[in-house]
């Protein structure tokens, strides 16, 4: 087994023309990206948090806002490298993740390609 250490950044980006988050179901008209109800996203995956950074992939998926006080969202989705190095592969995420922790962890389940079989935790740094 080989070990890869990454760092990349995902760019929910939910309102104007080039959105890439949207919502697919929600209890209201006037319910927020943070409401209960289903996002479904394709966001660039960067290798900087600058939204100009190089882009690397592509996250495409849903977040389900799965709690009614709006503190958790379950997520599913592919992490899909377009770069040169993992051209093709992906990384399969899936788990809940609660919005007023300082650190957040979701399980990458499994992946393609040179990421196949993959699996570890994620998150956010302290």
């Amino acid at each position: 087994m080989t070990e890869t250490n990454m760092v990349f950044y995902l760019h929910d980006l939910f309102i104007g023309k080039n959105a890439t988050a949207a919502p697919l179901a929600k209890r209201s008209e006037e319910a927020t990206v943070i409401d209960f109800g289903t996002m479904v996203i394709d966001d660039a995956v960067t290798e900087g948090s600058k939204k100009n950074s190089a882009q690397v992939g592509r996250a495409q998926g849903i977040y389900v806002n799965s709690t009614l006080d709006r503190s958790s969202t379950h997520l599913a989705f592919s992490i899909i490298f377009t770069n040169s190095k993992y051209n093709g592969g992906t990384l399969e995420t899936q788990g809940a993740q609660t919005y007023l922790l300082n650190q957040r962890e979701v399980w990458i389940v499994s992946g393609t390609g040179t990421f196949r079989l993959a699996t570890t935790p994620w998150g956010h740094p302290k």
